[in-house]
């Protein structure tokens, strides 16, 4: 995973962009990954750890109405965290996680493992969903090195944007 966030580093830090996150199942686990290399401060604003769905209505101005009309572990929702997330930091990309890490609170809809993701970019998001097997610690894992591969997946060519102001 360090490899991940050392060419995500370098890719920001070259555009001069930052990153923040909005997670709800990794608990800030991708905000720690990022934080844990040195000098994170360039390209890393900040991280909202929105476990409940009170919180991501009040940190991300998610409605509650799309969290009980889609669920907390919906596209919707995942979007809509990315979204939030960006508009309320000086972040040019976001990072957005909610899933069902486990080992309860599955269903047959949404099963242990099912993760939606979400990556905003210069205002253009795109979200995934992906189940990953395994117990807590694993889903947990395999989200943070997803979320964190899939942002540097979906960054385009540095020439396609222009740099921050």
């Amino acid at each position: 995973m360090n490899e991940t966030v050392q060419a995500l580093a370098a890719d920001l830090r070259a555009r001069g962009w930052q990153l923040c996150t909005a997670e709800s199942c990794t608990g800030g686990l991708i905000s720690g990954a990022c934080t844990d290399l040195a000098g994170s401060s360039d390209w890393f604003d900040r991280g909202f750890v929105t476990y409940s769905n009170q919180a991501k209505s009040d940190l991300l101005a998610i409605p509650m109405t799309l969290i009980d009309q889609e669920g907390a572990v919906s596209e919707a929702v995942a979007r809509a965290m990315a979204e939030g997330a960006l508009a309320r930091s000086r972040a040019q990309v976001s990072i957005a996680v909610t899933g069902v890490a486990g080992p309860g609170g599955g269903s047959a809809e949404k099963p242990v493992g099912t993760v939606w993701f979400a990556w905003c970019v210069h205002g253009e998001t795109a979200s995934e969903c992906k189940r990953f097997d395994g117990d807590r610690a694993a889903v947990r894992s395999a989200t943070v090195q997803h979320a964190l591969s899939g942002l540097v997946a979906r960054l385009p060519a540095e020439s396609a944007l222009p740099k921050a102001l």
